[in-house]
Formats: C-alpha cells, sequence, structure tokens
C-alpha cells in the first residue's frame, strides 16, 4: 500500500507569475519618490534662480563653449551625435520598434503601457518647459541653436526614458544577462553622452540636462511601481472561475 506523499512547500519557481514579474519592481516605488523630490528642489532652484546654482550652470556652459569654439571637429561630431544619434525622435523610434514587438509578441497592454509612458513624458516635458520658461545661454559666436525654451532638457529626458524603458522590459521579460549587461552599457553612454552634448554645443545649462534626468527617471520609475502593483493584484474570484 503505498504512502501519501506529504505536502510541500511553494518554491520560489512556482510562485504566480504575476508576481514573480512584478517582484524586482519593488525598488522602483522608493526610486520614483527620490527622483520626484530632487526634480521638485532643482525646479524651485532654478525658478528662484539661486546665485550658487546659476554660477555654476554658467562656469561649466562657458568652458565648454570656450572649447567648442576652439575645436570645430570635435564640435561637429558633438552635434552629430545631438542631432542623429541621441535625438528624440531617434529615442522615440526605438521605443516604436519595442511597442511593436511587444504586440506582435501578443503583448498589447505591455506595449500601450510603454507607449503611454514615453508619451506622458513627452508632455510633461513641453508642460514644464512652459510654465518655467527659462531662456537658453546666448553667444556671440554660437556653434548650434535649438528652440523652445531650456529646462529640462528634451534629449536628456528623451533619453533618459526611452533606455530606462527599455532595460526594464529586457528585465520583465528575463532577457539573458549577455543582452542586459550589452544594453546597460548603450543606455548609460547614451544619456551621459546626450547631457555632455547639450551643454558642450552651448544650448542648454547643466541644471537643463540635470533636471530631465530626474524628471524621466521620476516618470519610469513611477510607471514600473504603478505597473508592478497592478500586475501583482490577485484576480477577483469570479475571474478566476473563469479562467479555471
Amino acid at each position: 500500500m503505498s504512502s501519501t506523499p506529504l505536502p510541500t512547500a511553494r518554491t520560489s519557481a512556482e510562485e504566480d507569475p504575476g508576481r514573480r514579474a512584478a517582484a524586482p519592481l519593488l525598488p522602483a516605488l522608493p526610486c520614483a519618490v527620490l527622483c520626484t523630490l530632487l526634480f521638485g528642489l532643482l525646479l524651485t532652484l532654478v525658478v528662484l534662480r539661486w546665485g550658487p546654482l546659476m554660477s555654476l550652470d554658467a562656469s561649466v556652459a562657458g568652458t565648454l563653449h570656450r572649447t567648442a569654439v576652439a575645436e570645430p571637429g570635435w564640435t561637429r561630431l558633438n552635434r552629430a551625435l545631438s542631432d542623429w544619434v541621441w535625438d528624440p525622435w531617434t529615442m522615440r523610434a526605438a521605443l516604436l520598434v519595442a511597442v511593436c514587438l511587444l504586440a506582435r509578441r501578443g503583448e498589447r497592454r505591455l506595449a500601450l503601457w510603454v507607449a503611454a509612458t514615453a508619451l506622458l513624458g513627452t508632455g510633461l516635458q513641453q508642460a514644464v518647459k512652459a510654465v518655467v520658461g527659462r531662456d537658453r545661454p546666448v553667444w556671440p559666436d554660437p556653434v548650434a541653436f535649438a528652440h523652445y525654451t531650456a529646462f529640462p532638457s528634451g534629449h536628456a529626458l528623451s533619453a533618459l526614458v526611452a533606455g530606462a524603458l527599455v532595460l526594464w522590459l529586457l528585465r520583465r521579460t528575463g532577457a539573458r544577462p549577455l543582452w542586459r549587461w550589452t544594453a546597460r552599457t548603450v543606455v548609460v553612454l547614451s544619456v551621459a553622452g546626450v547631457g555632455f552634448t547639450r551643454v558642450y554645443l552651448g544650448v542648454h545649462w547643466l541644471s537643463d540636462v540635470v533636471g530631465g534626468w530626474l524628471l524621466g527617471g521620476a516618470l519610469v520609475a513611477g510607471s514600473a511601481a504603478v505597473h508592478g502593483a497592478l500586475a501583482s493584484r490577485p484576480s477577483l474570484p469570479g475571474t478566476a472561475r473563469r479562467a479555471g
């Protein structure tokens, strides 16, 4: 007579897929709060034209602009990177590819979530620009030109939003470590690189770039936190019976 098998504890590998996907996203909420607070502080200092911050902006911008004027070859390279490789439309095109791949895999809700996050980022950026109305640097010998107001940097925000969303998707879908490390390297170089080019070309202050990073980080972290919370919610009893 066979003995009845003893009950075993449920392992982490057998957990609900929604909870397993949401677990790594728990740190997203503190990150969103921290970025929001830092952005709010920086926004306040920019609006009040806090002296030490204005001096730092002017010092960094002046030093880099003198280099840009003296090194036309290096300046042309930075313009190509800023206007083509790291342009906001390039970042949006990369996200569009990711959205299309998600939709092709049948993950239409996630694709819509990513698209909505990116669109919200563009809307927030334009709204803050309109409210703050900060002037861009003005030079007697400019090496580049840009439209609209300065704070926050749209290039910096777009690069961070696109990069962070791609990294979030790779982590959420369980991509191989090599892919994740490669993507992480590309994203870090792109986010830092586009920030440098905008200040080097004399079209943004340093605080504009930092503001774009913080606002983009707050947006993506907040989006990931909300998505994780929704994904981890238990199903309604009626829904569970229908699924069964």
